[in-house]
């Protein structure tokens, strides 16, 4: 069982059939006719030759079909890790530059490592730090700056920059220099695309297609553009008209490659290659956890990591550039039938056989067409309408997704995310700093208790409920210490004040010190402290400490439970000091305990 955990093939290769193996080949031609003008369009837009992209849809692929866990889920280059590559490039060489193409190799090489380590460590929890917002925001912007950085291509003009005001500026230095017949194959490509992805699918389906056909043919419509593009171009001659065209590709097999061992490239790459370790992983994560409920399966992240981390090392020491699984190939890839990751080895080879036989093919391919193809990628990303759907339901949210997407577009891509996950961090503990508190009191006849805010309920002067709706731990103990005593403080009658606990899942040692500490000082006031509703693992981790062995009051099974021991207590001692506290002869609802509307009280550590 431990192996298979590490090495999942042995999971599903026993019992791999030969219907298995007819449903992964048809895959995997559809997903090589796919990936080929990707791999090449990801290449030239992380500034590395067209090849590269071969290189690393190669041996990446067949690495994660032995040690991932998606039956589906299709590695390669992508547009936001290839813009996060070229970012991560551009201090150290010139794109292109052999100095260039050895560093994107030992970008693979290190996020491999981390991602490996990660892995082993089981520290894919880690993702979750990553908030939605800050992530679609990221992702958001990033296609914004990708399509920007393409514009170039379509116009045929010099332009650079890393950020949407550098690229924009750069565009309008050189917009005079536009190439038309540049242009004509650009926009005719995109037009194309554009057109295909809207009218294709239902155009097919009228013509007999069946919807999964119709679906398949129409993201495949791509390598059509390229087929068309660069039949034109080698008839037409374009290339010598000024088009340019992707030139020759060395055609062959990778070989291996051994990253610079340079110690200060290493350490000048590191943060890059975190930042592209984290977002591939989510990216990869997400996409793998959609395609596997679809058919009521599942990944384990932490082996995820692991199968990701040996497919960025084979693309690094084969020669190519940082990989994760991409959207797009992994819903085609889902949509055509895979059965088993086997899809993604033959899908290998056909990339393999690409490099061997297709490469004189691809020398006349417009650089333009595949600028188109990347700019109709990306348009899926964009998603504006997130950002009104962000602000409706939460402005701190709104306001992380907004930092990142600014700080993405105007500054560059790695300030964009590491201020997304400082932001998602600081939100967290923000929130978790100032855990949610409510006075609660009984539903009257039940054994429920609920929010004095909220609902009409009993309460009795004398014996107050604090429900507490956080794991207590070092960032809120002093909150919560804070919270009990301005209670207490307003409360000059109070005898009994119990804190329950149904959503304390944690208290760590701060925490606990805390609560030592609001047990003596209630001691000292005149009032004992009692715990309900505590959850076991928490009260096994309470047991021998001293807050048990001093506590004033109890620890009771439930809030109902302490209800009847305390209202009854408090109802007693009333009668005892007086006939007028009498309760007339019921001892099960007190007379000190009545029916109370506290909507609109300010009743302190209680948001409502």
């Amino acid at each position: 069982m431990k192996l298979k955990q590490y090495l999942p093939f042995l999971g599903w290769l026993p019992g791999y059939r030969r219907e298995h193996a007819v449903s992964d080949l048809v895959a995997a031609v559809i997903v090589t006719v796919m990936l080929i003008p990707q791999s090449l369009a990801y290449a030239l837009l992380a500034g590395l030759p067209a090849q590269v992209g071969l290189y690393a849809s190669i041996l990446p692929l067949a690495l994660y079909a032995l040690f991932g866990t998606s039956r589906t889920l299709s590695v390669g280059p992508v547009a936001v890790i290839a813009l996060m590559t070229a970012a991560a490039l551009a201090p150290i060489a010139d794109a292109g530059s052999p100095e260039y193409v050895a560093g994107a190799v030992l970008l693979g090489v290190m996020s491999g490592l981390m991602l490996f380590v990660m892995g082993v460590l089981k520290l894919g929890f880690l993702a979750n730090f990553l908030s939605h917002p800050v992530i679609s925001g990221f992702i958001t912007a990033s296609g914004l700056v990708i399509a920007a950085s393409q514009l170039k291509h379509i116009l045929g003009v010099e332009a650079s920059g890393h950020n949407l005001l550098e690229i924009g500026s750069s565009l309008l230095a050189n917009i005079g220099n536009t190439h038309l017949p540049t242009v004509l194959v650009g926009i005719g490509a995109l037009v194309f695309l554009v057109l295909s992805r809207k009218k294709l699918k239902p155009l097919l389906r009228r013509l007999g297609l069946g919807p999964r056909m119709a679906d398949i043919l129409t993201k495949t419509a791509p390598i059509l553009a390229v087929f068309v593009t660069t039949l034109l171009a080698w008839w037409l001659g374009l290339d010598a008209r000024g088009v340019s065209v992707v030139g020759d590709i060395p055609r062959g097999l990778p070989e291996f490659t051994l990253p610079p061992m340079e110690l200060s490239l290493w350490k000048q790459l590191a943060m890059g290659a975190l930042l592209i370790s984290v977002v591939g992983f989510v990216e990869s994560v997400s996409v793998g956890q959609t395609l596997a409920a679809k058919r009521r399966q599942r990944i384990d992240p932490d082996q995820e990591l692991i199968g990701l981390g040996a497919a960025n090392l084979g693309a690094g020491f084969s020669g190519g550039m940082p990989v994760t699984g991409g959207f797009s190939r992994s819903v085609v890839n889902f949509d055509a039938g895979a059965e088993t990751p086997a899809a993604g080895l033959f899908t290998a080879v056909g990339i393999a056989l690409a490099t061997l036989f297709l490469t004189p093919a691809i020398a006349y391919l417009p650089v333009a067409t595949l600028a188109a193809t990347i700019i109709v990628a990306v348009a899926t990303l964009i998603d504006l309408p997130a950002l009104a759907r962000t602000w409706r339901y939460s402005r701190s949210d709104f306001g992380a997704m907004l930092a990142t997407i600014l700080l993405t577009l105007l500054y560059s891509v790695e300030a964009g995310i590491v201020a997304g996950v400082a932001l998602s961090i600081g939100l967290f503990l923000y929130r978790t700093s100032r855990p949610h508190s409510a006075v609660i009191g009984r539903v009257p006849g039940t054994e429920h208790f609920r929010n004095v805010l909220r609902h009409q309920v009993e309460l009795c002067p004398k014996v107050t409920f604090l429900r507490v709706d956080e794991s207590l731990y070092f960032a809120n103990a002093r909150f919560l210490e804070e919270t009990v005593m301005d209670l207490v403080t307003r409360q000059p009658e109070l005898q009994d004040l119990v804190l329950v606990c149904p959503a304390v899942n944690q208290v760590d040692a701060s925490a606990l010190e805390s609560l030592e500490a609001i047990n003596e000082r209630l001691t000292d006031a005149g009032v004992r402290l009692h715990l309900s509703d505590v959850k076991g693992p928490v009260m096994d981790r309470l047991g021998g400490t001293e807050l048990l062995a001093n506590l004033g009051g109890q620890v009771f099974l439930s809030a109902y439970e302490a209800w009847q021991a305390l209202t009854r207590s408090s109802a007693e001692a009333a009668r005892r000091s007086g006939p007028e506290h009498r309760n007339h002869g019921n001892d099960r609802e007190p007379a000190l305990c009545q029916p109370t509307d506290h909507h609109g009280s300010d009743i302190p550590g209680d948001s409502g």
